[in-house]
């Protein structure tokens, strides 16, 4: 699994010199730089003038929420002004986000995915506002029949139920109507663009920053360089394939692009040989779990509290346990590490879960392609189907939000499929999946844990206790550091604050680019390192698909009832809340 620096140090002692040797370290140091360099750029932002305006909007929220039993026109037009309240909006924020921006998105023509000349985006710009100007004339008449039900219950005193039953339905609809005109507003802005420069500039950037790990890692410079070209090219041919119309209603992303593109070359021509340097998955996929952890803040977790922690931590352990028991006594899997790392992909969270736990026990890189593989294909189905059937069941947004969150594997994949329900189906989904996302370094060190003392022990391995150590994923501890840090900075200055420039300016507006780009780098070069011929014989008696299966279907019965129990019988309070 890990690199020819990690086993010499996994089966040694461990110096000084692995903070500067090892992968892992690496991954680190460099994840840790951005997050640095991150916080530098957007902390300033939250000045005197930003503050003001946030306690504006909260004095209106205050006096709204003592007014009425309900949520009124005024409540959530404080909300709206808050939430415009972003550094991402700032200057710096905009060209960082032009320079790695990925491509953008097309129908027909694919070229427009990198460039669009200016007759072609006024042709668009007047088709989009044309289409906006419909949707507003349309929110403008709900915001009239909104404030007229809100007045009339006004005038009640708010004490006739049927009044304030017809305001929140005349709201709900504005609300609707709001987000259609708003979502319609943003295409309105067209503009030409020629991102190629742009792709260049940022090949070079992220070239040189992995580079210079391998270099002090005693690899070639070089090389590596003229292997990440290619391995970005397949990165950025992926993004162009997500941006598609079509791909993107079938909700197919870059991850299976990615893999796709890079299984086409690696089984028909092969992979060139002076491309593998540059084929790097766990440095690359380590390097953006560790910014991954940053966006893990403990503040948004307890915001949906208990409930949540019980459909995340409950369940996820005992369907990761019942998953490995049943592929080791009833499937009889042919391989515990491959076993441990589909159980672990399928019950945590993908592919994050994949890498971590396949380090911990020391899985084939076969075994791990294997997870990876069978999770995103499911996760392209269950994003797109369990919406549908909640819809059908006539299921409570929240139940269905905890139950996408606590099932679909991917983060992306989970905040899709959420969207495509409701605003707070999204909120509810997204936060279970952070809840659970905290798991992957607690999963790790168990993982870790059980094959010294168990799994090694049992197969005459002698081992100590210090191969815990040597086991343990390292960027792991980067990953809960960040997590750490960042929640503790947005805590110390507040959610709203925290909103406007950790959430929406160090992370989003920062992070977050850089560790999407090296998700995609990571399934490019799992496709581009990947043989069929050397997976076919742990495809032997269809044994994986079965325990995915098995276990996906025991996860998404339990995180249902877990979810449906907690949420709205031991915790109805906290629901409605919501």
């Amino acid at each position: 699994m890990g690199t020819e620096s990690d086993v010499v140090s996994n089966t040694g002692k461990s110096t000084i010199s692995d903070l500067w040797k090892l992968e892992d370290y690496w991954a680190i140091w460099l994840g840790f730089a951005l997050l640095i360099i991150g916080l530098i750029i957007f902390l300033p932002k939250a000045d005197q003038d930003i503050r003001a305006k946030i306690d504006a909007a909260n004095a209106i929220l205050t006096t709204e929420s003592q007014k009425a039993p309900f949520k009124t026109i005024e409540w959530y037009n404080a909300v709206a002004a808050k939430e415009k309240l972003k550094a991402t909006d700032t200057a710096i924020a905009k060209k960082i986000k032009s320079i790695a921006s990925a491509p953008q998105g097309w129908k027909t023509n694919p070229l427009q995915a990198f460039f669009m000349d200016s007759s072609t985006a006024e042709n668009l710009k007047i088709k989009a506002t044309e289409k906006y100007e419909l949707l507003h004339q349309k929110e403008t008449e709900a915001l009239a029949g909104a404030a007229v039900a809100q007045t009339a219950a006004a005038l009640a005193g708010y004490a006739n139920k049927d009044l304030n039953e017809a305001a929140v339905s005349a709201i709900d609809t504005w609300r609707s109507a709001h987000a259609a005109a708003s979502k319609a507003k943003k295409k309105t802005s067209v503009k030409q663009y020629n991102i190629i420069g742009s792709l260049i500039i940022l090949m070079v950037f992220l070239a040189v920053f992995f580079g210079i790990g391998k270099a002090v890692m005693g690899e070639s410079f070089i090389k590596f360089l003229l292997g990440f070209a290619f391995v970005f090219v397949i990165a950025v041919l992926a993004y162009a394939a997500e941006n598609n119309a079509t791909m993107k209603h079938y909700g197919i992303g870059y991850a299976a692009w990615a893999i796709i593109f890079g299984l086409l070359i690696s089984n028909t021509v092969g992979t060139p040989k002076w491309v593998m340097p540059g084929v790097q998955t766990e440095y690359y996929i380590k390097t953006g779990l560790v910014l991954l952890g940053a966006e893990i803040l403990f503040g948004k977790i307890l915001s949906i509290g208990i409930p949540g922690i019980f459909v995340a931590w409950v369940v996820t352990p005992i369907v990761l346990v019942t998953t490995y028991w049943f592929g080791q006594n009833i499937i009889k899997m042919p391989s515990k590490t491959l076993n441990i790392t589909i159980s672990a992909d399928m019950s945590v969270c993908g592919v994050s879960a994949a890498i971590a736990t396949a380090a911990a026990c020391r899985a084939k890189k076969e075994e791990l392609t294997l997870a990876v593989g069978l999770s995103l294909v499911f996760t392209s189905i269950m994003m797109v189907v369990m919406p549908i059937v909640i819809k059908a069941l006539g299921m409570p947004h929240v139940l269905g939000g905890a139950w996408m969150g606590g099932t679909i594997d991917a983060t992306g994949a989970v905040a899709a499929a959420g969207a495509f329900l409701s605003e707070r189906a999204l909120y509810v989904a997204a936060t279970i999946k952070m809840i659970q996302n905290v798991l992957i370094g607690v999963i790790a060190f168990f993982v870790a844990l059980y094959w010294v003392a168990k799994v090694d022990r049992a197969e005459g391995k002698t081992v100590g206790a210090i191969e815990i150590w040597h086991r343990f994923p390292k960027f792991v501890i980067g990953f809960i550091v960040a997590s750490i840090v960042f929640s503790m900075i947005y805590q110390s200055i507040g959610k709203d604050v925290g909103y406007v420039v950790v959430e929406h300016g160090a992370l989003r507006g920062f992070s977050r680019l850089a560790r999407e780009w090296f998700f995609c780098l990571a399934f490019a070069s799992i496709g581009l390192a990947t043989n069929f011929r050397e997976l076919k014989s742990y495809f032997k008696g269809g044994k994986p698909l079965i325990l995915y299966v098995c276990g996906q279907s025991l996860n998404l019965i339990l995180t249902l009832v877990m979810a449906y129990v907690m949420f709205y019988i031991v915790f109805p309070d906290i629901t409605a809340g919501i």
